[in-house]
């Protein structure tokens, strides 16, 4: 029976790192694509189509 709970608390260890990598991960990507996108809206009378 410990293995088992043994088992199961190693899952759920790398189930909460995996979270938390996640978050942090989302959180970096939308800081970038707000800053990409500011910096376009502020050149937009340069961008020809």
């Amino acid at each position: 029976m410990e293995k088992v709970y043994k088992v199961l608390k190693n899952a759920g260890a790398s189930n909460i790192t995996v979270g938390v990598l996640l978050i942090v991960i989302g959180v970096t990507l939308g800081i970038i694509n707000i800053i990409s996108g500011a910096s376009l809206l502020r050149n937009r009378r340069n961008i020809l189509f």
